[in-house]
Formats: structure tokens, sequence, C-alpha cells
């Protein structure tokens, strides 16, 4: 059991994952894949209770985010996920995925994916903890965890929030603690393990990845979540997942909430990216920012239907302080934009869709007599204008139809929001992206995004 001497450390505000074949090895551009599924997929909530859990999901984190800112084969394979907290709100919680730690008998963590931290982190044995599915790891049973001395050079320099090194002389660990804008926590040891990944549908073989970093979570607090043991970040940071595989690509391809389907993580993206495309393969810039390690991209405009909406570059872009800016983030469900621009869009859709409207959990919707037998009025276009590439999300991808339950009044919701009147940020969230390949081309610094049928790669 690892002892803490010290057992206070104030907790400063700023979630995943993955998969894997035999040992991975030190330095790879080995393909891996893991199936992640959407905490609310199959769980029988209508339309609208998914845009009411997705709203609510997106205000907290978007106050999370504005607080922080060899021999092996090389076949994929696939990983089995299963749905995170059932009967609450999941603030954070978008897709989760399984795998063990530790050896020779690997323990269960579950854990959710976010391109909008670095940290991997999960429950250990426990001071205060929140409840999960399954005990909480015992490092002390793994013949592999070794606890991160304080001289490691990732204690110091490894973008850890807060850290620091154990009052107890005999053990000079480093210990870590971080924080999010919704009050959730963890404090804890950061150490080293093994990681496996079983294949699912009958795989050839478990796959195992040694010494990797993680957060050992011994003070830990999750607001409005129930089933998942911690967080895995594939940010920028030294620590996160993608870096600390050193692998120079990987790209996710979510399906739709609605379909219940998983969706595919690949670390090392597949070389064909025109399988089962659905439109052009784009790419643009990302753009640097040494205050952060989200993927920020360059966004010069937005466009509604015949109306391209009156801000430039300069709103959407990076302040010399490091605020502002424009990024791409798997852990947000809707996407936000500052205020101001929000209303602008609103009064955009307003005046070219002629339907009543209606708000629902902060959103805009239009009204539909489906018993009138008169024909859906279309639905203006909505183009992000990025560097180098127009992204022209299909209708799905931010308008819902809405049937009510006497199937004779239905509508449209249009699933995007404010990222606040005191934000200047623009944050582009998952549910845009459905049915996208997104690919973070970390060595050539772009993101490559093609229309994908998600659930056939």
């Amino acid at each position: 059991m690892i002892d803490l001497s010290v057992t206070q450390l104030k907790l400063v505000p700023c979630v995943v994952f993955l998969a894997i074949i035999c040992v991975w090895p030190t330095t790879s551009a080995t393909l891996l894949r893991a199936d992640l599924t959407h905490v609310d997929s199959g769980r029988g909530f209508t339309k609208r209770e998914l845009l009411g859990r997705m709203a609510a999901r997106s205000m907290a984190r978007a106050a999370s985010l504005q607080s922080s800112s060899s021999g092996c084969s090389s076949h994929a394979v696939t990983v089995p996920a299963a749905r995170g907290t059932t009967g609450k709100l999941e603030y954070n919680s978008e897709y989760n995925i399984f795998f063990g730690i530790g050896t020779p008998k690997p323990q269960p963590v579950v854990v959710t994916l976010d391109t909008g931290s670095d940290l991997i982190w999960t429950q250990c044995v426990c001071m205060s903890c929140f409840e999960q599915p399954f005990p909480v790891l015992d490092p002390s049973a793994s013949r592999t965890f070794h606890a991160m001395p304080c001289s490691d050079p990732l204690c110091e320099h490894g973008g850890l929030l807060v850290s620091g090194c154990n009052l107890d002389p005999d053990r000079k660990t480093c210990l870590y603690a971080d924080s999010y804008g919704d009050k959730s926590g963890t404090f804890g040891t950061m150490g080293q393990d093994t990681f496996t990944f079983k294949a699912s549908n009958g795989g050839a073989m478990d796959v195992a990845v040694p010494n990797l970093r993680f957060g050992c979570g011994q003070i830990n607090h999750l607001t409005g979540r129930a089933n998942e043991t911690g967080i895995a970040g594939f940010g920028r940071g030294t620590l996160s997942l993608p870096s600390q595989l050193k692998v120079g690509r990987f790209s996710h391809c979510l399906t739709t909430i609605v379909e219940g389907r998983a969706s595919p993580v690949f670390l090392g993206t597949p070389d064909d990216l025109q399988a089962h495309a659905t439109g052009p393969i784009k790419a643009t810039p990302f753009v640097p920012n040494p205050k952060s390690t989200h993927y920020f991209l360059s966004l010069k405009g937005i466009t509604v239907g015949t109306t391209r909406l009156p801000f430039g570059a300069s709103v959407f872009a990076l302040k010399g302080d490091g605020s502002g800016g424009t990024f791409i983030d798997s852990g947000t469900a809707v996407t936000s934009f500052p205020e101001d621009v929000y209303q602008s869009l609103r009064k955009a859709f307003v005046s070219q869709l002629p339907l009543p409207t209606e708000e629902f959990d902060d959103m805009l919707c239009f009204d539909f007599d489906t018993s009138a037998k008169k024909k859906m009025p279309d639905v203006p276009k909505l183009i992000l204008h990025l560097e180098g590439a127009d992204w022209d999300l299909p209708r799905e991808n931010y308008m819902v139809d809405i049937e009510d339950d006497n199937s004779t009044e239905g509508g449209l919701c249009l699933v995007l929001g404010s990222s606040g009147e005191s934000s200047h940020k623009t944050i582009i969230g998952n549910f845009q992206q459905q049915n996208m390949h997104i690919v973070y081309d970390l060595e050539a610094n772009k993101m490559v995004f093609v229309p994908a049928r998600c659930d056939k790669l």
C-alpha cells in the first residue's frame, strides 16, 4: 500500500481512452485501435432527453475548460467498451473504455476519452474516493507497479497542475493534484505500470503496454458521476497517452449518439483515409499555444445558409495572454461560441427557417406540425471556415429532429450553444464531430478530417 505523508494539498481547478497486441515496443508506429461507447448509448433516452443531458454536461465542461487550461502484430485490435453511469447526469463523461492495470492479473479500470487534458489517472487504495463499479486499484497487488520518484523529470516538468514530493524521507515519491472547474478533483501518487487491453469478439490475444505513467488517485471527487474510475488525457502534454506511446498520429471516428454503435479510436492512423469516406479529405493546421496543451485551430468565420456572420478571424483567435481561441475537444458535447457570435448565429437560423421557435434547455428549437402534411423547410447550411479548409457540417451534426409522444407535433433543435458572456473561447464539441474521421497529425502539426461511416472503420 502507498503511504501518503502529505494528507492535504489544495486542489487547483482544471477526460478517455484507447487500446492494442502482444507487448508494445517503446518506439513504435504500430496501429492501435480501441472502441468507445457513448455514455448515453442504448439507454432508452428520447432525443429531447439526450439534448438536455448534453446541454448540462457541456455547460459544466465549458466551466472546467475556462478555468484550466517489436515482435508485435501490426493488425488492429478492437477493445470492448461499455456505457458509463446510469440514471444521473454525467457532466463530463462522454465516451468510456475499459482496460486493466498491473501484473500478473490486470485490475479493471474504466476512464473517459478527453483530448482536452493530459493526465491519465484512476482511483487507487483510497483515503477518500467516489463510488465506482468494482474495487479500486490496489498497486501493491501488481508486480510491475513503481511509484514515480521525485527526481523523475516528469514530476516537476511533466505538465502536472500541482506536483510535489512525499515528506517521508524513506519514500521520496512524486505527489500530484489536479482539479476541474466543475469541482471535481484528484490527489495521489504518480506511478507507472503495465496497461493491458483485451481484444473483443474472440480476438487473438491481449496487449500489454509496459511502463505507462499515471496518477494513482487517493483523494478523489467526480461531480455527477458514478461508474468511471478516472480520466485519461489525449492532449499534447508529455503525460498524455499519445505522448507516452510516442505515436505521430492518432484519430477517432465518433458514431452518432442515437446509433448506439461503438466508435473506433486509433493510435497510428490507417493510411487509407478514403476507406468508408463519404466526402473529401481536408486539413487545417494547429495553432501553437505555449500556454495550453489543447488542440487549437484557426477559425476564420462562420456561414449560416446564405449569411456570412459579421465576425472576422480576430474574434476566434488566440489572444496574447492565452485567452480566447478555438479548439477541438472530444470531452465537450456541444460546440459553443462567444455569446455575441452565438446570438448572431441564432438570428441567422431564425431568419432563414420559417418556423415558430421555442427554447429547450437553452437550445433554440423550431416547431413543426407533422399532422399538417406539409414539407419540412430546408435547413440552412452551417459552414465553419477554417484556415485552408471549409468544414461543411452535415445537417444531423447541428440540427436534431424531435418528435413528441403524440407524433403530431415535432420540430428541430439547434445543437449549438454559448460559451458565456465572459468567455471568448470557441469549443468544437463531439456532437459536431459525429461520423467524421478526425486525425490529429502531431508530426505535421495539422488536423485532417473526412466524413466517414464510422461504424464501418
